[in-house]
């Protein structure tokens, strides 16, 4: 898989978060990795874990900022999609050296409009934006 491949399952088994308790998003991840309609290298398993075991430790951090940054708006209104996106793209900012953050906000636009609604795209760049400076 390539990375934009790769970003989108992180997404997918960070979006779990929203539905199940911390407890239980280990099975969660196994059960991700497992029985998924794509079918995972061994290596690309473990680069979805581990980025997301990344970004769950970091999720508490990732959360007080947007609810720092975003005037208005906090993560208890985000919509879930849009709120799974934007978590992702702020570790790829402020955590992982390997992702320019050009590319992470790229890439998080390209996500919102595959899976958010309507106003997710340009929503999403707009927070993120405020993490870009």
């Amino acid at each position: 898989m390539n990375r934009t491949e790769l970003r989108e399952q992180v997404f997918k088994l960070l979006f779990r978060v929203e539905f199940n308790p911390m407890e239980e998003m280990e099975e969660q991840e196994v059960l991700f990795t497992t029985t998924s309609d794509t079918e995972f290298s061994e290596k690309d398993a473990d680069y979805i874990r581990d980025k997301y075991e990344k970004i769950a430790d970091k999720l508490t951090e990732i959360d007080e900022a947007i609810n720092k940054e975003t005037t208005g708006w906090n993560t208890s209104r985000i919509a879930k999609v849009d709120l799974t996106i934007i978590r992702l793209a702020i570790y790829e900012i402020r955590y992982d050296d390997s992702v320019p953050t050009g590319v992470a906000i790229n890439e998080a636009v390209e996500l919102a409009k595959k899976f958010g609604q309507d106003g997710s795209p340009a929503f999403v760049n707009g927070v993120l934006a405020k993490f870009a400076q």
